[in-house]
């Protein structure tokens, strides 16, 4: 857990994910509990499956949106490759909390020169200490919906930052639509429960 008052948190993945509600939710959060915050975000291609990225920097005063390379406390990552792509922005003694989700891009899948890692989740923990793996889509998909992924990925991260549950929850229920507010409560508390042990290079 980050139990100081600052935390730089990269969110990434792809178009259609939730990444860019998840900056939301977070920044509201950090808001919420006293601190303050800036993010900044990069849409690249986010309709086309393209990556999808978010800076969100919380603390006493912030005065720059973006988090400079080396410097990610937390990272969130939406898709295995992308997580490892981001490799290079974290901390060595950061956090990465990383979807089992595989999207593999049509310039991969089309491509001689491009491919895709076999074990992103294996290559980005022999770079950084502690990386979490989450069967995100396993989870959303016995939960019934497929778009919960952020949310379940939100409920690991609460693990790791010292704001209350109930300044969470009520971020959520102010960030969804009212029939979907009992399910994504549901998927937050399974992200909360997801084991945090890392994964071993």
């Amino acid at each position: 857990m980050i139990t100081g008052t600052s935390a730089n948190i990269l969110i990434v993945g792809v178009g259609g994910q939730g990444v860019l509600l998840a900056s939301e939710v977070i920044s509201e959060v950090a808001m919420n509990g006293g601190l303050d915050v800036k993010k900044s975000e990069i849409h690249g291609m986010s309709q086309r499956g393209g990556v999808v990225s978010s800076h969100v920097k919380i603390g006493p005063k912030v005065y720059s949106p973006t988090i400079g390379e080396g410097q990610v406390d937390i990272l969130m990552a939406f898709e295995q490759a992308e997580g490892l792509r981001a490799a290079s922005w974290m901390r060595k003694d950061g956090v990465a909390i990383v979807s089992r989700t595989s999207l593999i891009p049509a310039i991969v899948t089309g491509s001689k020169v491009h491919h895709y890692p076999e074990d992103a989740i294996g290559d980005l923990a022999k770079k950084i200490t502690h990386v979490i793996a989450v069967p995100a889509d396993q989870i959303a998909a016995e939960l019934g919906n497929p778009r919960l992924v952020n949310t379940i990925l939100i409920g690991v991260l609460s693990n790791h930052l010292s704001f209350p549950e109930d300044i969470w929850i009520e971020t959520l229920k102010s960030k969804v639509r009212r029939q979907f507010v009992e399910i994504n409560i549901e998927a937050f508390h399974r992200g909360q429960a997801v084991s945090t042990e890392r994964v071993k290079a």
